[in-house]
């Protein structure tokens, strides 16, 4: 019988979508994959098991929809945010109460001043800061909570095969503090749309959504208005006459403003934590 690891990556190899993975894990779980895997090819099987036994080696393990563990927050309705997940590092973070945070790469001074003290005041809460792994406030919100002994959860938009610990984070990575994930196959490299798909894990992990800076388009608006449409609370800093045009959308589409951490730190006193993930989500 195949791992789990080979199978999740016989899924990708034959599969390939998320929604025909979904469907083949929705029809008989993990060993719904079993057919997948034996439809591959003798070399793709070899290269599927050469790669499980790599990523083994490597720390990286995986959870897939309909698995008891797989984080009940993740499924919206009864749609996964991703069939299958990939991840390294310290595993009790997937079901820890976080805080998403999003902005632009190209973060202005007082965004970026702002992505630091929240993060500082999310991880003061004992709450995990939940981000991607682009420059700017994403970087700003990861370092904040490790430097404060808090943790974070590093969301891909891309495969594991190009993973790196960044610079920036060199001298703070902690990996007893830190979870990385992906919900893409290991080779797939940084698109667009990954990294909208990918915004799913981030607000549905997370009991709220910190938006710092949006653009009137774009990937952080439509995590906003993504965690809005599943009922995630979004909160949006709020930056006066400089309010950013995404802020501001999102604002008059029902989110809530946030002026000063004092402000983050009451509202988030006041948002009720996740049930725990103790029954598997129901496949039907």
């Amino acid at each position: 019988m195949a791992s789990k690891l080979e199978l999740a990556l016989a899924a990708f190899a034959s599969l390939r979508t998320p929604s025909r993975i979904t469907a083949a894990l929705r029809s008989g779980g993990s060993a719904g994959l079993e057919a997948a895997f034996a439809e591959l090819s003798a070399e793709s099987r070899s290269d599927v098991q050469r790669k499980a036994i790599a990523m083994s080696d490597d720390g990286i393990d995986v959870v897939m929809f309909g698995d008891p563990d797989y984080p009940a927050q993740l499924v919206f309705g009864a749609r996964p945010a991703a069939p299958v997940i990939f991840f390294k590092g310290n595993r009790d973070l997937l079901y820890s109460e976080g805080v998403g945070m999003c902005g632009s790469r190209n973060v202005s001074a007082p965004g970026l001043t702002a992505a630091s003290k929240c993060g500082e005041t999310v991880s003061g809460k004992k709450l995990v800061v939940v981000s991607g792994y682009a420059k700017g406030v994403d970087t700003a919100t990861h370092l904040a909570a490790l430097r404060t002994g808090g943790s974070t959860v590093i969301v891909l938009a891309e495969g594991f095969d190009y993973f790196r610990v960044k610079r920036d984070f060199a001298k703070d990575f902690d990996a007893d503090r830190t979870l990385v994930m992906s919900q893409f196959a290991p080779s797939q490299t940084w698109q667009a749309h990954a990294a909208m798909a990918r915004n799913a894990i981030i607000y549905g992990l997370s009991k709220a959504l910190l938006v710092i800076e949006a653009g009137a388009r774009g990937g952080t608006l439509a995590a906003g208005q993504g965690a809005l449409h599943v009922g995630r609370p979004v909160l949006v800093v709020d930056f006066g006459d400089q309010t950013p045009d995404g802020n501001r959308i999102l604002l008059d589409e029902g989110a809530t403003p946030i002026r000063t951490t004092n402000a983050l730190s009451e509202v988030l006193d006041r948002i009720p934590g996740f049930i725990s993930n103790s029954e598997p989500p129901a496949l039907f």
